[in-house]
């Protein structure tokens, strides 16, 4: 994959880690499009180079929960232990 390049506004920039702005960056994009679930948990942690336990910590120090289990996840479990007859 190749790089692409993206200019920040400096004031942006200096919100940023000043030793490694690009990395940064790229951490927080990442992050966004996990919450947004256009990435999965382990694309995003590969995508920062970061493993996965590293990552789901990024994420919740963010306000961003690492793993989502909702109504329907519940629900298909339920359908799953009654179709295994457990």
């Amino acid at each position: 994959m190749a790089p692409v390049s993206v200019e920040l506004p400096a004031d942006l920039a200096a919100e940023l880690d000043p030793d490694n702005v690009p990395r940064e960056a790229v951490r927080l994009i990442v992050l966004e499009l996990f919450r947004e679930q256009r990435f999965s948990l382990g694309r995003a942690a590969e995508l920062c180079s970061m493993p996965l336990e590293s990552f789901m910590r990024f994420a919740a120090s963010h306000g961003v929960p690492p793993m989502t289990y909702d109504l329907e996840d519940l629900a298909a479990d339920f359908r799953t232990i009654d179709q295994l007859g457990l």
